[in-house]
This record gives C-alpha cells, structure tokens and sequence, in this order.
C-alpha cells in the first residue's frame, strides 16, 4: 500500500494490526495476557448458587474475542469468562 500524498509504503498486515482495539480494564488500562485482576463487582455464576465477590483476584488471565473477552480460572470456580468492564488490572 501507498500513500497518495507522501508515498509512504507499508504492507497491508500493518494496517489491521493497527486497527485492533486493546482491551481495556473499568479504569482505561490496557490489559495483556498473563495480567492479574481484580474483580470490581459481585458477580452471580450461571448455573449455581455462588457469587464472585467484590476483591476476588485472578491471576493469569488470557484474552480472546467476543462479547466475555477474559478467559481465566477462579480459585473455587473453575473455568470462567468474564468481560473487562468488570474487573481493573491489579
């Protein structure tokens, strides 16, 4: 690709690899794989009676796509997804 006006070259993977939104935390912190976080509100788990509560730490966490963009393990839990807007970077 080339720039009509400067004629700066660059290749196409560069521009979607620009494009990609980071995944942000509740407070604006760009979250990366392996970051701990804290969760900062209690949240209900589908399918049984307990609650994460406000505090709850998680350690190593992976990012993917989609609507829940933390994939990680809650001490007690198991396995969960949650999104970024509930937790901030620890």
């Amino acid at each position: 690709m080339v720039c009509p006006e400067c004629a700066h070259e660059w290749s196409a993977d560069e521009s979607l690899e620009a494009d990609e939104p980071a995944i942000k935390d509740a407070n604006g912190t760009a979250l990366t794989d392996g970051d701990s976080v804290t969760l900062i509100k209690g949240l209900k788990v589908k399918g049984t009676s307990k609650v994460l509560k406000v505090g709850t730490r998680v350690k190593n966490i992976r990012l993917v796509d989609g609507d829940h963009d933390i994939d990680c393990k809650v001490d007690g839990i198991g396995a969960m997804k949650l999104k970024s807007q509930f937790v901030k970077k620890a």
